[in-house]
């Protein structure tokens, strides 16, 4: 056995571990809550705002994890190979530093969104004349999300997250943290139509984040990603058409 591939091997049971268990604690939130009308993003009966957020936050990171695991893997091993030369215990808390990087740009994300979420859940719950216009309102953005998977936007996003990492990354802190914060912006960005989706139809939805995750993995991974990201756009934006067309009927 090489030198590197113990450590290889070590990374990609970590990062099974680590999947394995994020994806047990998101459906078993995702289970608890399904009959709870405006979650995650309302608050419980003397729930404190510090505590709500908090409260959205974990469960958001946990969530991330189990969907982006998969993908940010293969970048990890990319990152993980590049500086091979620093030595395994440097080696497994540099990678572990990229990671925490990458996460702490999806945990802004959730912050982002959360204000947005419980505005929305609000209006829905206590305005029956606006509830009764969000189909319409998810359609468009399904679909909107759907055609930006054609855009040269989106085709330099995703080269961006498909490169390679340069091979002369110095192997310390610093720059381990600047990278996994790159790779969390780059995929962050990548991702928006997608995430786009998934609120649409329901963070919280099992099936949803399914369907997310492995078009997010596809398109990022698969030797014909370009393509697969166009495929997945046509669903969506017929997906939202439908939606948009059903409701207006």
């Amino acid at each position: 056995m090489t030198n590197t591939a113990k450590p290889e091997r070590a990374f990609i049971a970590t990062a099974a571990l680590v999947f394995a268990a994020s994806t047990a604690v998101t459906i078993a939130w995702c289970s608890s809550m399904s009959s709870m009308p405006g979650m995650p993003w309302m608050r419980m009966p003397d729930q404190s705002w510090p505590a709500a957020v908090a409260t959205f936050l974990g469960m958001w990171i946990v969530m991330m994890i189990a969907m982006m695991l998969p993908v940010l893997a293969p970048m990890l091993l990319r990152y993980h190979r590049a500086v091979s030369a620093a030595g395994a215990p440097q080696l497994a808390r540099l990678t572990i530093v990229v990671a925490v990087a990458y996460f702490l740009v999806w945990a802004a994300f959730g912050l982002a969104v959360y204000p947005v979420g419980i505005a929305l859940a609000e209006t829905v719950m206590t305005r029956p004349s606006l509830a009764r216009m969000t189909p319409l309102a998810l359609g468009l953005v399904v679909m909107i999300a759907g055609l930006l998977q054609f855009t040269a936007w989106k085709a330099r996003q995703l080269a961006c997250c498909r490169a390679t990492p340069a091979q002369d990354l110095r192997a310390d802190s610093r720059t381990a943290f600047r990278h996994g914060l790159l790779l969390g912006i780059r995929c962050s960005r990548c991702c928006l139509g997608l995430t786009a989706i998934l609120f649409s139809l329901g963070v919280m939805d099992l099936r949803a984040m399914a369907m997310v995750t492995a078009a997010i993995g596809l398109e990022r991974h698969s030797p014909a990603g370009y393509r697969l990201a166009h495929l997945t756009g046509a669903l969506a934006a017929l997906a939202g058409l439908w939606v948009i067309v059903r409701t207006a009927l």
